[in-house]
């Protein structure tokens, strides 16, 4: 027994407890039971605290039971249980290749890395980088809303003390006239990409693409309004959502022949691929807002078809090409709408849609 002690004191982890029952000799502490944990007076046998289990030792376990648990799961289709994660989470059989699961979560980061230099440089922790911020959203924000953690309303002491640490982080933030400058412009895209209603991977675009003018020297000269805008045109090609020249200009505070202009300028330095717009796009969009059917999108997408094989389309205007077909498929269709009500949908003028029509419907020898 005294050997036995000797070596339960000579144990750094024990020291913290002990047993105070009156003994012939002082009982520091006990022995270890290797499944639980538990330390246990070896005098009185009574039970003095659980220590847990270590970290690593802890995930290894949830390691083993995530494994467990895959393994006694067995496909619905073949009863197989050879049951596997690919890379994208799915679980899959791999007897008769059955997808069990595909919604599981991804629990990985969401940036690539192909060698442990560029895991470490990548690896972060707090929301994911965008394109559509200046500082790229790795800065703090302090809130204007005076409150603390509980929601109650902070000190007039603290309020002006906050108030200058906020006005101290806006300045911080942009060092120079070039950073003030793509500030000022990235503002600029978010505002005209919410009111255009384009998604976020747009705006991504058209920040990549502002960022690339801005390198590039072509901001001198010219507006940050109108390179922001034509940025945002640009992106909208790029991705393939319709948006006409027309509408960026409608929610851009530059007018019409300079974003144009613009956009050609930047395209041009920045050598940017870009896709003949397709009149079919705006046909889906112009459709759901004059309420036309599904028949009369279909219609209008065979005489865009039809019509642009003989030649038509070229040097013609996207949006009166595929406003023209939606008005010749409504009267086709017993749906029909006035060239007013499409013009202005479209923000055509009602002779384009006249002049297309008349092309549109010799070319399908409709009379």
């Amino acid at each position: 027994m005294d050997s036995h002690e000797g070596k339960l004191k000579r144990d750094p982890c024990k020291e913290a407890l002990s047993c105070h029952i009156p003994s012939s000799k002082p009982v520091l502490l006990s022995a270890l039971i290797a499944t639980s944990q538990t330390f246990i007076c070896l005098n009185c046998f009574s039970i003095k605290g659980h220590m847990e289990r270590p970290t690593r030792q802890r995930e290894h376990d949830g390691t083993q039971e995530q494994e467990t648990e895959e393994s006694e799961q067995t496909c619905p289709e073949c009863d197989s249980t050879a049951i596997s994660t690919d890379g994208s989470g799915e679980l899959i059989c791999e007897d008769c290749g059955l997808v069990i699961e595909d919604e599981n979560i991804d629990r990985g980061p969401e940036w690539r890395a192909f060698n442990h230099s560029e895991r470490q440089s990548k690896s972060r922790v707090g929301a994911p980088t965008t394109q559509t911020m200046h500082d790229k959203g790795l800065t703090t924000t302090i809130d204007w809303k005076d409150k603390d953690a509980y929601g109650r309303s902070i000190s007039s002491k603290k309020r002006s003390q906050m108030h200058r640490l906020r006005k101290w982080q806006e300045r911080i933030r942009t060092k120079d006239a070039g950073e003030r400058n793509l500030q000022f412009a990235l503002s600029e895209i978010d505002r005209m990409a919410s009111a255009l209603g384009v998604p976020r991977s747009v705006r991504e675009v058209a920040s990549v693409i502002y960022r690339r003018a801005l390198d590039e020297d072509l901001i001198r000269g010219r507006s940050i309004e109108g390179v922001a805008t034509s940025c945002l045109y640009a992106a909208c090609r790029q991705e393939g959502i319709p948006r006409s020249l027309e509408e960026v200009s409608d929610v851009s505070r530059v007018e019409q022949k300079e974003i144009g202009r613009t956009y050609r300028y930047v395209a041009q330095e920045l050598k940017l691929k870009m896709e003949p717009v397709d009149p079919k796009q705006y046909v889906p969009r112009f459709a759901s807002e004059l309420e036309l059917s599904e028949e009369v999108q279909s219609k209008a997408n065979e005489i865009i078809d039809v019509t642009a094989e003989q030649g038509l389309l070229s040097g013609k205007s996207p949006t009166g090409y595929a406003a023209a077909a939606i008005y010749a498929a409504s009267l086709l269709c017993n749906e029909k709408k006035t060239q007013r009500e499409v013009a202005d949908v479209a923000q055509v003028t009602e002779v384009t849609i006249r002049n297309r029509y008349q092309e549109q419907i010799e070319a399908m020898g409709i009379h």
